[in-house]
């Protein structure tokens, strides 16, 4: 990491556990999500970095007082581990800038999708499972009723935000990263379907499960266009058809379902 950092004038902190994967190995995601943090702000630090671009997540907010919910809504009212990680990685960040001058901008993504989403992992995201099924003919499964919201944004999107973030000159600010636009699982069922042809299949839902269980999600990314120039390009439909192309690519079309729970993270 020394010598990654070393030789780096900006850097990226991407690295994570998912939010499943936090619930599951909590002290796992101790030492990946807020140990390895410090240690690599404390590397930056000590080899001059000029910039860090951080990830952290809608997840600091739980369930919002506000939609569109803006940057200033408190943190306070999440509840999971993988929350409370990347609370506290903000809060890292602004007492190195505070004390060592080290410039960063922090980007809460939330809802990301698109190519080289991790197809086989364990805590592999929903939209995976539910291909998995659809593929083979068989309706997604929802857990809950249904109603919760999302807001999707494509993947390379957030690259964009981040490479704007970097290149701005501006530090110790956070941003949402989102599309803005408020999406059903059962609206997300339902596009998933059409795109790969299987519009016949009605998703079956199932009892809610326990992790994250934030009913509603929706962005606002008003700060980010102001401050950056950020607006999301990729609305969902086209974003969907382009994972379908890439899974199918990886994946092939003989893929049969798993029997792994699928959580929304």
């Amino acid at each position: 990491m020394s010598r990654l950092v070393n030789e780096a004038d900006i850097v990226f902190h991407q690295a994570a556990l998912r939010i499943t994967h936090c619930a599951a190995e909590p002290r796992l995601a101790l030492e990946v999500m807020v140990q390895a943090t410090f240690d690599l702000l404390e590397l930056c630090v000590h080899h001059d970095v000029e910039k860090v671009i951080a990830a952290s997540s809608a997840s600091v907010y739980g369930l919002a007082e506000e939609f569109p919910t803006t940057e200033r809504q408190s943190p306070y009212d999440n509840r999971t581990l993988y929350g409370a990680a990347k609370t506290f990685n903000e809060g890292l960040l602004r007492a190195f800038n505070d004390t060592h001058g080290l410039d960063y901008v922090a980007f809460r993504y939330f809802n990301v999708y698109g190519d080289r989403m991790d197809i086989h992992g364990r805590y592999t995201e929903v939209l995976i499972r539910w291909m998995e099924r659809l593929e083979a003919g068989q309706p997604p499964i929802i857990f809950g009723d249904g109603e919760q919201t999302m807001d999707f944004v494509h993947v390379r999107d957030v690259a964009r935000a981040n490479i704007l973030g970097a290149k701005a000159d501006i530090s110790d600010h956070v941003f949402n990263v989102a599309s803005g636009t408020e999406t059903s699982l059962t609206q997300l069922a339902a596009a998933l379907a059409s795109v790969m042809g299987q519009d016949h299949l009605n998703p079956e839902f199932a009892p809610e499960r326990s992790v994250n269980p934030v009913p509603r999600r929706l962005a606002s990314t008003s700060k980010a266009e102001r401050l950056l120039g950020f607006r999301p390009g990729i609305g969902l439909e086209q974003g969907l058809q382009e994972l379908v192309e890439w899974w199918r690519a990886e994946r092939g079309s003989f893929a049969l379902p798993r029997e792994q729970e699928a959580v929304v993270s």
